[in-house]
């Protein structure tokens, strides 16, 4: 057989094998969209002002899914972060709620959660970053670079949290 011929199946063979028996995963995305999205400055103009000093920022990270269709899953990012000043004031409050829709084929179904909620979102996570470090500029503050974020980390901290709770649980009803 030829280098790139097609079998019988309708695969293209180009090493001479048989055919694959189940189809490859494939994922599309499908659209990046902001859903939400708030910038406050309640302090304003004096938290611009030379003197404020830095304020201390929290950070918080989210991510919800929600099947929409067959093979298609709106993947959902939240950033939030709070500013505040030693004094207590705050200095700017920001949130975003960034969404994406994937197009899933083939996709095994023990792989489909760890998909959703840790490869799609580092995904969307830099175009979500550079709009949540827009939107800080745009209110008069230096851009708030968020640190790339480990996904996969968060998603097995989160399991083993809920396993412990779980445990505890079954403790006290004992």
């Amino acid at each position: 057989m030829a280098e790139n011929e097609t079998g019988d199946e309708g695969y293209i063979n180009g090493n001479g094998g048989e055919a694959p028996a189940e189809a490859l995963p494939q994922v599309s995305i499908l659209a990046q969209y902001v859903k939400d999205l708030s910038f406050e400055n309640p302090g304003a103009p004096q938290s611009l002002q030379q003197g404020a000093g830095q304020p201390k920022i929290e950070i918080n990270v989210n991510v919800g899914v929600r099947q929409q269709g067959d093979n298609v899953y709106e993947v959902e990012l939240k950033l939030s972060a709070n500013a505040t000043f030693e004094n207590g004031k705050t200095a700017f409050i920001t949130e975003l709620l960034y969404g994406g829709l994937f197009g899933l084929q083939n996709v095994p179904e023990e792989h489909l959660e760890l998909f959703l909620v840790v490869e799609a979102p580092r995904q969307l996570f830099p175009f979500a970053r550079r709009i949540f470090a827009d939107a800080t500029r745009d209110g008069g503050f230096p851009p708030l670079m968020l640190d790339p974020i480990d996904f996969a980390q968060l998603y097995f901290a989160r399991q083993q949290q809920a396993e412990a709770a779980e445990q505890s649980g079954e403790i006290g009803h004992a």
